[in-house]
């Protein structure tokens, strides 16, 4: 199952330039929601203006050098590694579900476009990362949603109560868990194979059509929001905050854990 190419033996009843289309139309999907979502919230609009007052009210003048320097750090803190993040299961559980997600879709694209059938052999590699990058969005994935969540963590709240903003969430695991049921099922010739085949087509079309409505597009938000943050730190305007203190944090309280979200 794991070294096996599921799009690869699903051919035999699909043919491969559906399989195609259909992922060049998530990809459309994908690209027109985070479109129309800069221009609905006009974020690319603010970004610009801010950055632009940033720079007149900055006390000291960030070079070309200087950006590329802070563009590297960005790159290698908050995207790479998530360093922002305080909590560090939450940051454990975001690096799983991140690179889970990227394993997944890369090797899922490989697979459709270069590997489409049981003719060309696909490198076991490949499959695997499919199969691995599903599961390590799920182990990020389940885990933010039952223990680490705010609402749930702290707030005591249920781990079923659904909210909009869990659209992305949700959709995400349906798609990738759907995709693991699927190709176990197909892999043991079972009689549920076209149902989970449905359904995981039907999880991932939401995932990947409700990107104007979902979380999904703060992916490509994040990193030019922390470059920004970093700019105006260096440029000492610091979005009008004040210097933080010489001091030691003081968090929590000796009775309480400190959560830091």
């Amino acid at each position: 199952m794991f070294t096996s190419n599921p799009f690869a033996d699903l051919s035999a009843s699909v043919s491969p330039s559906i399989m195609q289309t259909y992922v060049t139309v998530m990809i459309l999907l994908v690209v027109g929601g985070t479109l129309y979502d800069i221009l609905h919230k006009k974020s690319a609009r603010y970004f610009f203006d801010n950055w632009r007052k940033v720079k007149e009210k900055g006390t000291k003048q960030v070079g070309g050098g200087a950006l590329m320097s802070l563009t590297v750090q960005t790159a290698a803190v908050e995207v790479l590694t998530s360093a922002e993040f305080c909590n560090a299961q939450r940051r454990v559980a975001h690096l799983l579900t991140m690179y889970g997600f990227l394993a997944y879709a890369i090797s899922t694209a490989i697979m459709v476009f270069w590997y489409p059938t049981p003719d060309t052999a696909t490198p076991a590699i490949v499959p695997l990362l499919w199969h691995l990058g599903a599961l390590s969005v799920c182990v990020g994935g389940y885990w933010f949603w039952f223990f680490i969540r705010v609402d749930v963590a702290a707030e005591g709240n249920s781990p079923f109560r659904i909210i909009r903003a869990d659209l992305f969430i949700l959709s995400l695991l349906a798609s990738v868990t759907l995709a693991l049921v699927w190709s176990f099922a197909q892999s043991a010739d079972s009689g549920w194979t076209d149902v989970f085949l449905g359904a995981y087509l039907i999880a991932t079309t939401v995932l990947f059509g409700s990107v104007p409505w979902s979380k999904f597009s703060h992916m490509f938000f994040k990193p030019a929001a922390a470059l920004q943050k970093r700019v105006e730190e260096a440029n000492g305007t610091r979005r009008n905050l004040p210097e933080p203190a010489d001091e030691p944090a003081t968090l929590g309280s000796a009775r309480r854990l400190p959560r830091h979200y």
